[in-house]
């Protein structure tokens, strides 16, 4: 809690988490970043063009058409954050799975830079998300084939770096693949970033920069991670022979968020607060420990992406089911009332639900017992949504319009 605060409702330790949490997201407001990143931008002689990708595309296009004048502009965001954009065609597109939707989307990205010669340029405005959003599959490979490993991913656990590493080995955008085709036209791409670390290449899989790996790094992560075997067979027939890509031009690529600017902001926003310096990764159940073990008095502060197993048939996400092994771990170690947790996803969406994640505190298991949830069983069916719902605990935000990964807040009297 700030400096010299001695005492503090439970009531408080959940608006001071939420406003900590709103403090993390205003710092990674996408038209801020993309407006500072472009001043002083030069056209082109000749066409400029926008592709805008990801979850917070609308906004990071609106802002740079503002500083740069019209453009041949496509906008692919995610149903939550689609809208009107004068001056720019604005798609919809499926989000985790990619779609029919994603896939014209992607030719038209692909088209759009392929129209372009050495006089033009290409604007690229990339964020968390695009992997999904943009799907343009290698000869040989459907998109119900990457629809599949794309679920395959999403239930193994693996790491966003893998994750991105086999959907760049399965796509002719990802990788570099979208400043190659508009290659020789020079391309800027402005990126907000939701992967820890900041490797520029796994944002959205790096549409602009050089590949994560080759396709046989890919194969060794799906065997690494159990899902080879299942797996279709034009995947695994692909990933057995693809040649290596070919190098990515140099794009001038540069960062505009992330997800350590929103703990530093948080951080600003409460002093005296801590912020260990290794973000908040793994399993949620390791992740839940570590919190337990690290949160002392006073406010707490994290940032990074945690990763579920999926094992049962229950609704959630990685941040409703870290506030609720929280919840329960924190019983355990019996803290006494007073303490909030907060865990969110800022794009506002946590797995396939409507909510951020989850804000719970010393009362929250008895609200979700008092309903008729057991919330032990809840963990074990992987149904956090339920059990934070009973107890009145979801954060909920809508589409926020960015997205810098998950931020986690803990206040302890």
């Amino acid at each position: 809690m700030p400096s010299g605060e001695q005492t503090m409702s439970e009531a408080d330790a959940r608006a001071l988490a939420r406003r900590l949490f709103d403090a993390g997201l205003a710092a990674a407001d996408p038209a801020a970043g993309v407006a500072r990143a472009l001043a002083g931008y030069a056209r082109p002689r000749g066409r400029l063009a926008l592709v805008a990708v990801g979850k917070a595309a609308l906004r990071m296009a609106d802002a740079a058409l503002a500083a740069v004048g019209p453009a041949s502009a496509l906008v692919v965001t995610n149903d939550g954050n689609a809208g009107d954009l004068p001056g720019a065609t604005v798609l919809a597109a499926g989000h985790p799975v990619p779609d029919d939707r994603g896939l014209e989307a992607g030719r038209r990205a692909l088209a759009l830079a392929g129209s372009l010669g050495p006089e033009d340029a290409l604007l690229a405005l990339i964020s968390g998300g695009g992997s999904a959003l943009l799907p343009a599959p290698v000869p040989g490979i459907s998109l119900a084939d990457k629809q599949a490993v794309n679920r395959l991913l999403l239930a193994c656990g693996a790491p966003i770096g893998t994750v991105n590493l086999i959907r760049q080995s399965l796509s002719r955008l990802k990788g570099g693949g979208l400043a190659r085709a508009a290659a020789p036209a020079p391309v800027t791409s402005l990126i907000l970033s939701d992967v820890i670390g900041d490797d520029l290449r796994a944002v959205a899989s790096g549409p602009t920069v050089a590949p994560l790996g080759d396709a046989a790094a890919a194969r060794a992560e799906m065997q690494a991670h159990g899902i080879w075997d299942a797996a279709p067979a034009s995947v695994r027939a692909w990933l057995s022979v693809a040649p290596p890509a070919p190098p990515a031009p140099a794009a001038d690529n540069r960062l505009i968020g992330s997800n350590a600017l929103s703990v530093a902001a948080m951080a600003a926003a409460a002093p005296g607060a801590r912020a260990p310096a290794l973000p908040l990764t793994g399993d949620v159940a390791d992740a839940a420990a570590r919190i337990v073990a690290e949160g002392g008095r006073g406010v707490t502060l994290w940032g990074g992406e945690t990763t579920v197993v999926l094992r049962g048939r229950g609704r959630g996400g990685r941040n409703q089911e870290l506030a609720l092994r929280v919840a329960c771990a924190a019983a355990a170690a019996g803290w006494p009332p007073g303490w909030a947790f907060l865990s969110g996803g800022t794009d506002g969406r946590d797995g396939p639900t409507d909510a951020a994640g989850g804000l719970v505190d010393a009362g929250t298991l008895a609200r979700i017992r008092a309903a008729g949830v057991d919330p032990a069983a809840a963990l074990v069916d992987n149904d956090s949504h339920r059990a934070l719902a009973a107890a009145g605990d979801l954060l909920m935000t809508g589409d926020t319009g960015t997205n810098v990964a998950d931020l986690q807040v803990l206040v302890r009297p």
